[in-house]
Protein backbone atom coordinates (compact mmCIF):
# COMPACT_ATOMS: atom_id res chain seq x y z
CA UNK A 1 0.00 0.00 0.00
CA UNK A 2 1.21 3.66 -0.33
CA UNK A 3 3.68 5.26 2.00
CA UNK A 4 2.63 7.04 5.14
CA UNK A 5 0.95 10.28 4.03
CA UNK A 6 2.42 13.52 6.36
CA UNK A 7 0.83 16.52 5.88
CA UNK A 8 -1.90 16.39 3.67
CA UNK A 9 -4.30 18.88 3.19
CA UNK A 10 -8.16 18.00 2.28
CA UNK A 11 -8.35 22.38 1.05
CA UNK A 12 -8.76 21.21 -2.39
CA UNK A 13 -11.81 18.53 -1.33
CA UNK A 14 -15.10 20.03 -2.06
CA UNK A 15 -18.38 19.32 -0.13
CA UNK A 16 -19.86 15.65 -1.18
CA UNK A 17 -23.55 16.27 -2.38
CA UNK A 18 -26.64 13.84 -0.19
CA UNK A 19 -25.23 10.26 -1.12
CA UNK A 20 -27.98 8.55 -3.18
CA UNK A 21 -30.11 5.65 -1.98
CA UNK A 22 -29.91 1.78 -4.12
CA UNK A 23 -32.65 1.18 -5.62
CA UNK A 24 -34.80 -2.23 -4.13
CA UNK A 25 -32.56 -5.06 -4.53
CA UNK A 26 -33.52 -7.82 -7.15
CA UNK A 27 -35.50 -10.76 -5.75
CA UNK A 28 -33.17 -13.77 -5.00
CA UNK A 29 -34.33 -17.33 -4.66
CA UNK A 30 -33.62 -18.71 -1.82
CA UNK A 31 -30.72 -21.23 -2.55
CA UNK A 32 -28.75 -17.95 -3.86
CA UNK A 33 -28.26 -16.95 0.46
CA UNK A 34 -26.74 -20.25 1.06
CA UNK A 35 -24.60 -20.00 -1.56
CA UNK A 36 -23.60 -16.18 -1.42
CA UNK A 37 -22.56 -17.35 2.36
CA UNK A 38 -20.75 -20.28 1.27
CA UNK A 39 -19.03 -18.39 -1.14
CA UNK A 40 -17.59 -15.52 1.52
CA UNK A 41 -18.25 -13.00 -1.13
CA UNK A 42 -15.80 -10.50 -0.20
CA UNK A 43 -16.16 -6.09 0.30
CA UNK A 44 -12.64 -5.58 -0.73
CA UNK A 45 -11.67 -3.80 -4.09
CA UNK A 46 -8.87 -6.48 -4.38
CA UNK A 47 -11.51 -8.83 -4.83
CA UNK A 48 -13.17 -7.18 -7.88
CA UNK A 49 -12.20 -8.36 -11.22
CA UNK A 50 -13.21 -5.93 -13.45
CA UNK A 51 -10.65 -4.39 -15.23
CA UNK A 52 -11.89 -0.51 -14.71
CA UNK A 53 -12.70 -1.45 -10.97
CA UNK A 54 -9.06 -2.35 -10.36
CA UNK A 55 -7.71 0.65 -12.33
CA UNK A 56 -10.60 2.75 -10.50
CA UNK A 57 -8.21 1.75 -7.25
CA UNK A 58 -4.92 2.10 -8.58
CA UNK A 59 -6.40 6.02 -9.19
CA UNK A 60 -7.83 6.14 -5.56
CA UNK A 61 -4.12 5.02 -4.50
CA UNK A 62 -2.56 7.30 -6.53
CA UNK A 63 -4.82 10.54 -5.25
CA UNK A 64 -3.84 9.83 -1.91
CA UNK A 65 -0.13 9.33 -2.18
CA UNK A 66 -0.03 12.50 -4.24
CA UNK A 67 -2.65 13.92 -1.26
CA UNK A 68 -5.15 15.38 -4.29
CA UNK A 69 -8.51 16.14 -2.35
CA UNK A 70 -9.96 17.07 -5.35
CA UNK A 71 -9.33 13.89 -6.89
CA UNK A 72 -9.29 11.09 -4.51
CA UNK A 73 -13.20 12.92 -3.81
CA UNK A 74 -13.90 12.59 -7.70
CA UNK A 75 -13.14 9.01 -7.37
CA UNK A 76 -14.39 7.95 -4.21
CA UNK A 77 -17.81 8.72 -5.43
CA UNK A 78 -18.00 6.25 -8.44
CA UNK A 79 -16.85 3.52 -6.29
CA UNK A 80 -19.56 1.08 -4.44
CA UNK A 81 -19.43 1.89 -0.93
CA UNK A 82 -18.63 -1.48 -0.14
CA UNK A 83 -15.98 -1.26 -2.14
CA UNK A 84 -14.75 1.91 -0.43
CA UNK A 85 -15.19 0.50 2.77
CA UNK A 86 -12.62 -2.31 1.74
CA UNK A 87 -10.07 -0.02 0.99
CA UNK A 88 -10.47 2.13 3.91
CA UNK A 89 -9.56 -1.26 5.47
CA UNK A 90 -6.41 -1.49 3.91
CA UNK A 91 -4.84 1.61 4.90
CA UNK A 92 -2.82 2.86 7.60
CA UNK A 93 -3.95 5.38 10.15
CA UNK A 94 -2.93 8.68 8.21
CA UNK A 95 -4.57 7.10 5.21
CA UNK A 96 -7.67 6.66 6.51
CA UNK A 97 -7.75 10.05 8.25
CA UNK A 98 -7.25 11.62 5.45
CA UNK A 99 -9.87 9.87 2.79
CA UNK A 100 -12.59 10.11 5.68
CA UNK A 101 -11.92 13.77 5.80
CA UNK A 102 -11.82 14.30 2.10
CA UNK A 103 -15.16 12.18 1.51
CA UNK A 104 -16.94 13.90 4.38
CA UNK A 105 -19.69 12.66 6.41
CA UNK A 106 -22.06 12.19 3.94
CA UNK A 107 -20.64 10.07 1.55
CA UNK A 108 -18.50 8.04 4.20
CA UNK A 109 -22.28 7.12 6.09
CA UNK A 110 -22.80 4.29 3.85
CA UNK A 111 -18.67 3.13 3.97
CA UNK A 112 -19.15 3.50 8.03
CA UNK A 113 -21.98 0.98 7.65
CA UNK A 114 -19.43 -1.53 5.54
CA UNK A 115 -17.12 -1.33 7.71
CA UNK A 116 -15.81 -4.82 10.17
CA UNK A 117 -17.10 -3.88 13.60
CA UNK A 118 -13.51 -2.88 15.57
CA UNK A 119 -12.72 -0.46 12.55
CA UNK A 120 -15.72 1.47 12.95
CA UNK A 121 -14.99 3.36 16.31
CA UNK A 122 -12.06 4.36 15.52
CA UNK A 123 -13.30 5.63 11.65
CA UNK A 124 -15.77 7.76 13.88
CA UNK A 125 -13.42 9.18 15.87
CA UNK A 126 -11.83 10.68 12.38
CA UNK A 127 -14.67 13.27 12.19
CA UNK A 128 -15.63 16.39 14.69
CA UNK A 129 -19.14 16.31 16.57
CA UNK A 130 -20.95 18.42 14.00
CA UNK A 131 -19.78 16.17 11.20
CA UNK A 132 -20.66 12.67 13.29
CA UNK A 133 -24.27 14.17 14.05
CA UNK A 134 -24.77 14.17 10.16
CA UNK A 135 -23.48 10.80 9.71
CA UNK A 136 -25.01 8.85 12.61
CA UNK A 137 -28.47 11.05 11.43
CA UNK A 138 -27.86 9.62 7.86
CA UNK A 139 -27.26 6.24 8.91
CA UNK A 140 -30.46 3.60 8.17
CA UNK A 141 -31.53 2.80 11.98
CA UNK A 142 -30.64 -0.82 11.72
CA UNK A 143 -27.13 0.07 10.79
CA UNK A 144 -27.20 3.05 13.40
CA UNK A 145 -27.92 0.33 16.14
CA UNK A 146 -25.12 -2.08 14.84
CA UNK A 147 -22.81 0.70 15.26
CA UNK A 148 -24.01 1.40 19.15
CA UNK A 149 -23.61 -2.23 19.96
CA UNK A 150 -20.23 -2.44 18.72
CA UNK A 151 -18.21 0.75 20.64
CA UNK A 152 -17.17 1.27 23.96
CA UNK A 153 -19.74 2.58 26.32
CA UNK A 154 -18.04 5.80 26.25
CA UNK A 155 -18.59 6.03 22.31
CA UNK A 156 -22.06 5.36 23.33
CA UNK A 157 -22.43 8.26 25.42
CA UNK A 158 -21.00 10.58 23.05
CA UNK A 159 -22.43 9.44 20.20
CA UNK A 160 -25.71 9.30 21.47
CA UNK A 161 -25.82 12.92 22.79
CA UNK A 162 -25.31 13.91 19.14
CA UNK A 163 -28.55 12.32 18.36
CA UNK A 164 -31.72 14.16 17.24
CA UNK A 165 -34.86 13.75 19.77
CA UNK A 166 -36.57 10.50 17.17
CA UNK A 167 -33.76 9.20 16.63
CA UNK A 168 -32.21 8.92 20.11
CA UNK A 169 -35.95 6.97 21.20
CA UNK A 170 -35.55 5.23 18.21
CA UNK A 171 -32.19 4.10 18.69
CA UNK A 172 -32.59 3.38 22.42
CA UNK A 173 -35.91 1.27 21.63
CA UNK A 174 -33.76 -1.29 19.61
CA UNK A 175 -30.73 -1.23 21.83
CA UNK A 176 -32.94 -3.27 24.21
CA UNK A 177 -32.79 -6.07 21.70
CA UNK A 178 -29.47 -8.35 22.15
CA UNK A 179 -27.25 -7.92 18.95
CA UNK A 180 -27.97 -11.65 17.74
CA UNK A 181 -31.59 -11.19 17.96
CA UNK A 182 -34.28 -10.49 15.18
CA UNK A 183 -35.13 -7.37 16.97
CA UNK A 184 -31.52 -6.17 17.07
CA UNK A 185 -31.21 -7.01 12.88
CA UNK A 186 -34.32 -5.19 12.05
CA UNK A 187 -35.06 -1.80 10.50
CA UNK A 188 -37.77 0.18 11.21
CA UNK A 189 -38.25 1.67 7.82
CA UNK A 190 -40.66 -0.25 5.90
CA UNK A 191 -43.75 0.04 3.95
CA UNK A 192 -46.27 0.05 6.32
CA UNK A 193 -50.31 1.08 5.61
CA UNK A 194 -53.32 0.03 7.45
CA UNK A 195 -56.11 -1.97 6.54
CA UNK A 196 -58.57 0.58 6.77
CA UNK A 197 -57.20 3.00 4.00
CA UNK A 198 -57.99 2.60 0.27
CA UNK A 199 -55.70 1.95 -2.74
CA UNK A 200 -55.34 5.76 -3.31
CA UNK A 201 -54.97 6.63 0.56
CA UNK A 202 -52.45 3.90 0.73
CA UNK A 203 -50.01 5.23 -2.16
CA UNK A 204 -49.98 8.75 -0.81
CA UNK A 205 -48.81 7.52 2.66
CA UNK A 206 -45.57 5.44 0.67
CA UNK A 207 -44.96 8.32 -1.59
CA UNK A 208 -44.47 9.95 1.49
CA UNK A 209 -42.08 8.02 2.84
CA UNK A 210 -40.88 6.29 -0.11
CA UNK A 211 -37.08 7.80 0.32
CA UNK A 212 -37.05 6.16 4.42
CA UNK A 213 -38.44 2.97 3.57
CA UNK A 214 -36.08 0.08 3.74
CA UNK A 215 -37.90 -1.31 0.64
CA UNK A 216 -41.07 -1.12 -0.87
CA UNK A 217 -41.28 -5.07 -2.25
CA UNK A 218 -43.60 -5.93 0.67
CA UNK A 219 -46.00 -3.41 1.97
CA UNK A 220 -47.07 -4.62 5.26
CA UNK A 221 -50.65 -3.98 6.70
CA UNK A 222 -51.37 -3.50 10.25
CA UNK A 223 -54.33 -2.58 12.08
CA UNK A 224 -55.59 0.25 14.30
CA UNK A 225 -53.33 -0.75 17.00
CA UNK A 226 -50.41 -1.61 14.96
CA UNK A 227 -50.82 -5.21 14.85
CA UNK A 228 -49.32 -6.97 11.82
CA UNK A 229 -52.94 -8.36 9.56
CA UNK A 230 -51.09 -8.62 5.99
CA UNK A 231 -49.30 -7.73 3.65
CA UNK A 232 -49.47 -6.45 -0.29
CA UNK A 233 -47.56 -6.14 -3.18
CA UNK A 234 -46.86 -2.55 -4.69
CA UNK A 235 -48.31 -4.13 -8.14
CA UNK A 236 -51.68 -4.55 -6.08
CA UNK A 237 -51.88 -1.35 -5.42
CA UNK A 238 -50.98 -0.22 -9.09
CA UNK A 239 -53.36 -2.56 -10.58
CA UNK A 240 -56.51 -1.51 -8.30
CA UNK A 241 -58.61 1.31 -9.00
CA UNK A 242 -58.38 3.92 -6.06
CA UNK A 243 -60.98 3.42 -3.90
CA UNK A 244 -60.57 -0.40 -3.44
CA UNK A 245 -60.38 -0.89 0.24
CA UNK A 246 -56.64 -2.80 1.22
CA UNK A 247 -58.49 -5.18 3.14
CA UNK A 248 -59.83 -6.52 0.00
CA UNK A 249 -57.09 -7.03 -1.94
CA UNK A 250 -54.17 -7.84 1.25
CA UNK A 251 -52.66 -11.46 1.46
CA UNK A 252 -52.75 -12.73 5.30
CA UNK A 253 -48.97 -12.70 6.09
CA UNK A 254 -48.07 -15.99 7.53
CA UNK A 255 -44.64 -15.52 7.70
CA UNK A 256 -43.36 -13.50 10.44
CA UNK A 257 -40.52 -13.54 13.21
CA UNK A 258 -40.84 -12.52 16.85
CA UNK A 259 -38.34 -9.75 17.91
CA UNK A 260 -36.84 -11.55 20.54
CA UNK A 261 -36.18 -15.33 18.25
CA UNK A 262 -32.42 -15.69 17.38
CA UNK A 263 -31.17 -14.39 14.08
CA UNK A 264 -30.55 -17.24 12.15
CA UNK A 265 -34.05 -18.55 12.60
CA UNK A 266 -34.90 -14.98 10.55
CA UNK A 267 -32.62 -16.16 8.05
CA UNK A 268 -33.91 -19.75 7.74
CA UNK A 269 -37.50 -18.00 7.45
CA UNK A 270 -36.61 -15.57 4.79
CA UNK A 271 -34.14 -18.64 2.87
CA UNK A 272 -36.76 -21.25 3.32
CA UNK A 273 -40.01 -19.38 1.93
CA UNK A 274 -38.20 -17.26 -0.40
CA UNK A 275 -38.87 -13.82 1.13
CA UNK A 276 -37.28 -10.83 0.13
CA UNK A 277 -38.49 -9.13 3.86
CA UNK A 278 -39.68 -10.64 6.68
CA UNK A 279 -41.78 -8.62 9.78
CA UNK A 280 -40.74 -8.64 12.91
CA UNK A 281 -43.26 -8.55 15.55
CA UNK A 282 -43.51 -8.59 19.43
CA UNK A 283 -44.99 -10.69 21.79
CA UNK A 284 -48.50 -9.05 21.07
CA UNK A 285 -48.05 -9.14 17.42
CA UNK A 286 -46.67 -5.47 17.18
CA UNK A 287 -45.45 -4.96 14.11
CA UNK A 288 -41.69 -3.62 15.32
CA UNK A 289 -39.68 -3.72 11.58
CA UNK A 290 -38.74 -5.95 9.36
CA UNK A 291 -35.66 -7.93 8.38
CA UNK A 292 -35.03 -8.01 4.80
CA UNK A 293 -32.80 -10.68 2.26
CA UNK A 294 -29.38 -8.36 2.98
CA UNK A 295 -29.37 -9.05 6.07
CA UNK A 296 -29.84 -12.70 6.18
CA UNK A 297 -26.73 -13.44 3.78
CA UNK A 298 -25.34 -11.45 6.53
CA UNK A 299 -26.31 -13.43 9.46
CA UNK A 300 -25.92 -16.81 7.12
CA UNK A 301 -22.56 -16.10 6.72
CA UNK A 302 -21.57 -14.81 9.80
CA UNK A 303 -23.18 -17.93 11.49
CA UNK A 304 -21.79 -20.25 8.95
CA UNK A 305 -18.25 -18.66 9.69
CA UNK A 306 -18.44 -19.12 13.27
CA UNK A 307 -19.61 -22.86 12.49
CA UNK A 308 -16.02 -23.55 10.43
CA UNK A 309 -14.00 -21.88 12.99
CA UNK A 310 -15.73 -24.04 15.75
CA UNK A 311 -15.16 -27.16 13.97
CA UNK A 312 -11.79 -26.20 13.79
CA UNK A 313 -11.28 -25.43 17.33
CA UNK A 314 -10.87 -21.89 16.94
CA UNK A 315 -11.92 -20.10 19.84
CA UNK A 316 -12.97 -16.51 20.87
CA UNK A 317 -15.12 -13.95 18.99
CA UNK A 318 -15.37 -14.07 15.33
CA UNK A 319 -13.43 -10.95 13.91
CA UNK A 320 -15.01 -8.72 10.73
CA UNK A 321 -11.24 -7.82 9.78
CA UNK A 322 -10.13 -9.53 6.98
CA UNK A 323 -7.24 -12.45 7.27
CA UNK A 324 -4.38 -10.29 6.20
CA UNK A 325 -5.16 -7.46 8.76
CA UNK A 326 -5.97 -8.94 11.31
CA UNK A 327 -3.16 -8.88 14.19
CA UNK A 328 -0.91 -12.03 14.48
CA UNK A 329 -1.38 -12.06 17.93
CA UNK A 330 -5.38 -12.71 17.50
CA UNK A 331 -4.75 -15.32 15.73
CA UNK A 332 -2.25 -16.91 18.33
CA UNK A 333 -4.93 -15.71 21.33
CA UNK A 334 -7.90 -17.69 18.97
CA UNK A 335 -5.95 -20.76 18.21
CA UNK A 336 -4.16 -21.71 21.43
CA UNK A 337 -6.09 -22.82 24.09
CA UNK A 338 -7.41 -25.62 22.10
CA UNK A 339 -4.25 -26.66 20.50
CA UNK A 340 -2.53 -26.60 24.31
CA UNK A 341 -5.65 -28.27 25.44
CA UNK A 342 -6.10 -31.14 23.04
CA UNK A 343 -1.90 -31.53 22.62
CA UNK A 344 -2.51 -32.93 26.51
CA UNK A 345 -5.52 -35.10 25.83
CA UNK A 346 -3.48 -36.25 23.53
CA UNK A 347 -1.18 -38.00 26.12
CA UNK A 348 -4.22 -40.49 26.61
CA UNK A 349 -3.25 -41.79 22.94
CA UNK A 350 0.42 -41.90 23.82
CA UNK A 351 -0.41 -44.09 27.55
CA UNK A 352 -3.00 -46.90 25.55
CA UNK A 353 -0.16 -47.06 23.08
CA UNK A 354 2.49 -47.83 26.28
CA UNK A 355 0.04 -50.14 27.64
CA UNK A 356 0.11 -52.35 25.33
CA UNK A 357 3.58 -52.24 24.21
CA UNK A 358 4.14 -55.73 24.58
CA UNK A 359 1.22 -56.88 22.07
CA UNK A 360 3.09 -54.69 19.26
CA UNK A 361 6.29 -56.13 20.63
CA UNK A 362 4.89 -59.64 19.91
CA UNK A 363 3.28 -58.80 16.73
CA UNK A 364 4.74 -55.92 15.16
CA UNK A 365 2.49 -56.31 11.93
CA UNK A 366 -0.58 -54.79 14.01
CA UNK A 367 1.46 -51.07 13.97
CA UNK A 368 0.25 -51.39 10.22
CA UNK A 369 -3.13 -51.18 10.44
CA UNK A 370 -3.02 -48.59 13.78
CA UNK A 371 -3.33 -45.79 11.93
CA UNK A 372 -5.93 -46.44 9.16
CA UNK A 373 -8.35 -48.10 12.48
CA UNK A 374 -7.95 -44.70 14.14
CA UNK A 375 -7.98 -42.56 11.20
CA UNK A 376 -11.37 -44.38 10.02
CA UNK A 377 -13.00 -43.78 13.48
CA UNK A 378 -12.11 -40.15 13.30
CA UNK A 379 -13.28 -39.35 9.65
CA UNK A 380 -16.68 -41.58 10.26
CA UNK A 381 -17.32 -39.61 13.29
CA UNK A 382 -16.77 -36.34 11.41
CA UNK A 383 -19.00 -36.99 8.49
CA UNK A 384 -22.10 -37.93 10.69
CA UNK A 385 -21.16 -34.78 13.31
CA UNK A 386 -21.05 -32.56 10.44
CA UNK A 387 -24.32 -34.07 9.00
CA UNK A 388 -26.04 -33.59 12.28
CA UNK A 389 -24.62 -30.39 12.42
CA UNK A 390 -26.37 -29.19 9.43
CA UNK A 391 -29.78 -30.73 10.10
CA UNK A 392 -29.66 -28.98 13.47
CA UNK A 393 -28.68 -25.59 11.67
CA UNK A 394 -31.53 -25.89 9.04
CA UNK A 395 -34.33 -27.16 11.92
CA UNK A 396 -34.65 -30.63 10.24
CA UNK A 397 -33.70 -32.05 13.94
CA UNK A 398 -35.57 -31.21 16.62
CA UNK A 399 -34.86 -32.63 20.55
CA UNK A 400 -37.32 -35.69 20.06
CA UNK A 401 -35.33 -36.65 17.64
CA UNK A 402 -32.06 -38.47 19.65
CA UNK A 403 -33.48 -42.11 18.63
CA UNK A 404 -34.24 -41.82 15.77
CA UNK A 405 -30.86 -40.07 14.53
CA UNK A 406 -29.34 -42.72 16.89
CA UNK A 407 -30.80 -45.83 15.01
CA UNK A 408 -29.86 -44.13 11.65
CA UNK A 409 -26.77 -43.48 12.23
CA UNK A 410 -26.27 -46.49 13.90
CA UNK A 411 -26.75 -48.50 10.97
CA UNK A 412 -25.26 -46.35 8.17
CA UNK A 413 -22.40 -46.70 10.53
CA UNK A 414 -22.55 -50.68 10.91
CA UNK A 415 -22.62 -50.75 7.08
CA UNK A 416 -19.99 -48.37 6.19
CA UNK A 417 -17.69 -50.64 9.14
CA UNK A 418 -18.09 -53.88 7.32
CA UNK A 419 -17.65 -52.50 3.86
CA UNK A 420 -14.23 -50.98 4.79
CA UNK A 421 -13.87 -54.56 6.99
CA UNK A 422 -14.36 -56.68 3.94
CA UNK A 423 -11.71 -54.12 1.57
CA UNK A 424 -9.41 -54.49 4.69
CA UNK A 425 -9.78 -57.92 5.20
CA UNK A 426 -9.02 -59.02 1.29
CA UNK A 427 -5.96 -56.93 1.01
CA UNK A 428 -4.80 -58.56 4.35
CA UNK A 429 -5.65 -62.15 2.94
CA UNK A 430 -4.80 -61.80 -0.79
CA UNK A 431 -2.13 -59.22 -1.26
CA UNK A 432 -0.07 -58.88 2.41
CA UNK A 433 1.42 -62.47 2.23
CA UNK A 434 3.35 -61.47 -0.86
CA UNK A 435 5.82 -58.71 1.01
CA UNK A 436 8.42 -60.21 2.51
CA UNK A 437 7.87 -61.39 5.65
CA UNK A 438 6.10 -64.42 7.59
CA UNK A 439 4.94 -66.32 10.31
CA UNK A 440 1.81 -64.61 10.43
CA UNK A 441 -1.84 -66.16 10.63
CA UNK A 442 -2.86 -63.57 7.97
CA UNK A 443 -6.58 -65.19 8.06
CA UNK A 444 -6.47 -64.69 12.03
CA UNK A 445 -4.91 -60.88 11.43
CA UNK A 446 -7.10 -60.17 8.74
CA UNK A 447 -10.42 -61.06 11.31
CA UNK A 448 -8.88 -59.15 14.23
CA UNK A 449 -8.38 -55.71 11.90
CA UNK A 450 -11.95 -56.23 10.70
CA UNK A 451 -13.46 -56.43 13.45
CA UNK A 452 -12.01 -53.99 15.09
CA UNK A 453 -12.58 -51.46 12.18
CA UNK A 454 -16.26 -52.39 12.30
CA UNK A 455 -16.75 -51.54 15.73
CA UNK A 456 -14.45 -48.27 15.50
CA UNK A 457 -16.25 -47.16 12.81
CA UNK A 458 -19.74 -47.99 14.21
CA UNK A 459 -19.14 -46.34 17.47
CA UNK A 460 -17.24 -43.76 16.13
CA UNK A 461 -20.25 -42.41 13.91
CA UNK A 462 -22.80 -42.69 16.45
CA UNK A 463 -20.88 -40.64 18.88
CA UNK A 464 -20.36 -38.19 16.14
CA UNK A 465 -23.93 -38.03 15.76
CA UNK A 466 -24.61 -38.24 19.66
CA UNK A 467 -22.38 -35.37 20.65
CA UNK A 468 -24.24 -32.58 18.88
CA UNK A 469 -27.74 -33.54 20.46
CA UNK A 470 -25.82 -33.76 23.39
CA UNK A 471 -24.19 -30.10 23.36
CA UNK A 472 -27.86 -28.55 22.46
CA UNK A 473 -29.22 -30.61 24.89
CA UNK A 474 -26.41 -28.76 27.72
CA UNK A 475 -27.06 -25.73 26.03
CA UNK A 476 -23.49 -25.72 24.35
CA UNK A 477 -22.44 -25.25 20.92
CA UNK A 478 -22.40 -27.94 19.03
CA UNK A 479 -19.34 -27.01 16.97
CA UNK A 480 -17.24 -26.10 19.70
CA UNK A 481 -18.09 -29.62 21.70
CA UNK A 482 -18.19 -31.79 18.57
CA UNK A 483 -14.98 -32.00 16.81
CA UNK A 484 -12.16 -31.29 18.60
CA UNK A 485 -13.95 -33.71 21.57
CA UNK A 486 -14.64 -35.47 18.63
CA UNK A 487 -10.98 -36.52 17.05
CA UNK A 488 -9.57 -37.14 20.89
CA UNK A 489 -12.31 -39.67 21.98
CA UNK A 490 -11.80 -41.44 18.83
CA UNK A 491 -7.84 -41.66 18.75
CA UNK A 492 -8.43 -43.30 22.27
CA UNK A 493 -11.12 -45.41 21.87
CA UNK A 494 -10.01 -46.63 18.19
CA UNK A 495 -6.57 -47.85 20.02
CA UNK A 496 -8.64 -49.44 23.08
CA UNK A 497 -11.04 -51.42 20.74
CA UNK A 498 -8.16 -52.46 18.20
CA UNK A 499 -5.05 -53.49 20.70
CA UNK A 500 -8.37 -55.41 22.87
CA UNK A 501 -9.78 -57.16 19.72
CA UNK A 502 -6.40 -58.15 18.10
CA UNK A 503 -5.15 -59.56 21.87
CA UNK A 504 -8.66 -61.72 21.95
CA UNK A 505 -8.41 -62.97 18.47
CA UNK A 506 -4.82 -63.28 18.13
CA UNK A 507 -4.57 -65.11 21.44
CA UNK A 508 -1.84 -62.57 22.22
Amino acid sequence: MSPLIRGCSITNSVRHPDSIRNPDPPILPAHAFVFLAAARVSHHVDSVVDDSDRNLKDELVRALDACDGSALLSLAEDVHYADLAGFYEDLNDEERDFLLKTIGPELATDVVAELPYPLIEEALNHFKPAQLRVLLGNLSDDDRVDVFQVVSEEAQRRFFALLGPRDKELTKSLLKYDEDTAGGRMTTHCGRITADMTVKQAIAVLRRDKDNAETLSRIFVVDAEGRLVGKVRLRDLAFNTWDTPIRDIMEEALEYVLASEDQEEAARILSRYDLIVLPVVDEFHHLLGVITYDDALEILQEESTEDIEKLAAISGEHSEVSYLNTKVVVHYQRRVTWLVGLAFVSIASGYVMFRFNNLLGRAQLLSLFLPMVVAAGGNSGGQAATMVIRAMALGEIGPGNALKVAWKETRTGFFMGISLAIAIALFIVFILPRFPGSGYDFTRLAISVAVAITIQVLSATVLGAMLPLVARAIKLDPAVVSSPSLASTVDVSGMLIYFTTASAILHL
